[in-house]
C-alpha cells in the first residue's frame, strides 16, 4: 500500500499518521508549542533543509494545524497553532512520558510543570463513563459508525 493511500483507510489512528507521521512534523509541532513561529527560527532549531521544512509547514497549514499569518508591521510570516493544532498537545506529552520512562536513564531532561500548582503534566487514559484509568489490556476495539 502506498503512503498516500493510508488517508483513505477507515482508521482514526492511520489517517492522522499521513499528516504528522514523520519525525520532522512532530518536531516542528514541539517547537511550535515552545513558541517558535518563524520559518528561519524553525530551520535554526531543527537544522532541516529549507525544502523539507517548507513541505512540512505547508502540510500542517493545509490540514489547519498551523495557520500562516503576517505579524504586525513585519514582512515575515508567522506560523501559529490553531485549535486543531493545540489538540495535538496530549499526543506530544504521551510521547514525552514514554521517552522519560524508557529512554531517559538519568531522569527526564525537561519537566513539563503545571503553572497553576507546580505539578507535572502527564497524559492519563481513562474510561469516559466510569473515569477509571485503562490500559491496552482493558480495551476492546469495536466497529464504530465511521466504519464502512
Amino acid at each position: 500500500m502506498r503512503y498516500e493511500e493510508l488517508a483513505d483507510l477507515p482508521c482514526s489512528i492511520t489517517r492522522p499518521l499521513v499528516v504528522f507521521g514523520d519525525r520532522w512534523t512532530l518536531l516542528i509541532l514541539k517547537y511550535a508549542f515552545g513558541g517558535v513561529r518563524r520559518f528561519n527560527a524553525f530551520q535554526d532549531a531543527l537544522a532541516i533543509s529549507r525544502s523539507r521544512l517548507q513541505d512540512r509547514l505547508d502540510r500542517l497549514v493545509e490540514h489547519d494545524i498551523l495557520t500562516k499569518q503576517r505579524s504586525d508591521g513585519s514582512r515575515h510570516a508567522e506560523y501559529r497553532l490553531t485549535a486543531k493544532g493545540h489538540a495535538i498537545y496530549p499526543i506530544l506529552i504521551a510521547i514525552k512520558d514514554w521517552g522519560d520512562t524508557y529512554m531517559a536513564p538519568d531522569g527526564p531532561p525537561v519537566i513539563y510543570q503545571h503553572q497553576g500548582c507546580s505539578g507535572e503534566a502527564h497524559v492519563r487514559l481513562e474510561c469516559d463513563t466510569c473515569g477509571n484509568e485503562v490500559s491496552a489490556r482493558d480495551v476492546a476495539p469495536k466497529p464504530g459508525p465511521g466504519l464502512h
